[in-house]
């Protein structure tokens, strides 16, 4: 599924379909049995610990800076060493892409049904399994960036043509879009959506872009 060796042309591709904010991305941790995300920062660590030991904690201390998006990054993600994350809404509530978000036992059937909703209108999806197995992405990538409430009304709508959600209900197994909101709060950068091609993840089938009639890994991801 993936090459040993990570070249530069493979970074250049993948940035060019998974673009979201640059300024910052996220990182995933685990610690006593939690899990979950984070952005990344540049912290001072001598400095922080006083700060610690006078009583502050990580969310109060205020020298911490995001990290932005980088190539070694990237890089520890393809590799297994770490898992990432990026923001999709932009700070002008844009976005570059938009993705549905499966899980539950029969994520496959529902996920399909809207691949073909998107295959009769002409939208070029790519259906992922996740990092985890226990669910998939269908990726819809932009030319340019579109309004956040454009791009998420049209995919309701395909969701709607779909059968999978109604003005009443919506099956289980859809969970929601990245991005998750039409704007910025104004309280925070907005949700997360972990990148596919994940190293540790690749080995077991997951992370991966799938064949749609199969749902067994593309061949080559890369040429994918």
């Amino acid at each position: 599924i993936f090459p040993m060796q990570i070249s530069q042309s493979h970074i250049d591709i993948y940035k060019s379909l998974f673009r979201g904010r640059k300024d910052v991305y996220a990182v995933r941790w685990e610690k006593d049995g939690r899990s979950g995300y984070m952005p990344a920062y540049k912290v001072d660590w001598d400095d922080y610990n006083r700060h610690k030991s006078s009583g502050g904690t990580f969310t109060n201390y205020t020298k911490k800076e995001y990290l932005p998006f980088n190539d070694g990054a990237l890089k520890e993600h393809f590799s297994g060493k770490s898992t990432v994350g990026i923001y999709p809404l932009l700070s002008d509530n844009t976005s570059l892409f938009i993705a549905a978000d499966f899980d539950e036992d029969n994520w496959q059937e529902s996920i399909l049904k809207l691949y073909k909703v998107c295959q009769e209108v002409e939208l070029p999806a790519i259906i992922e399994r996740s990092r985890s197995g226990n669910g998939g992405h269908l990726w819809l990538f932009f030319e340019e960036n579109i309004p956040a409430f454009q791009s998420r009304k049209i995919l309701f709508e395909l969701l709607l043509q779909a059968e999978i959600v109604s003005k009443f209900e919506k099956e289980p197994s859809f969970d929601r879009l990245f991005p998750n909101q039409d704007t910025h709060s104004g309280k925070a950068i907005g949700n997360l959506i972990a990148l596919p091609l994940q190293g540790h993840s690749l080995t077991c089938g997951n992370s991966c872009f799938l064949e749609p009639d199969t749902f067994e890994p593309v061949e080559d991801q890369w040429d994918f």
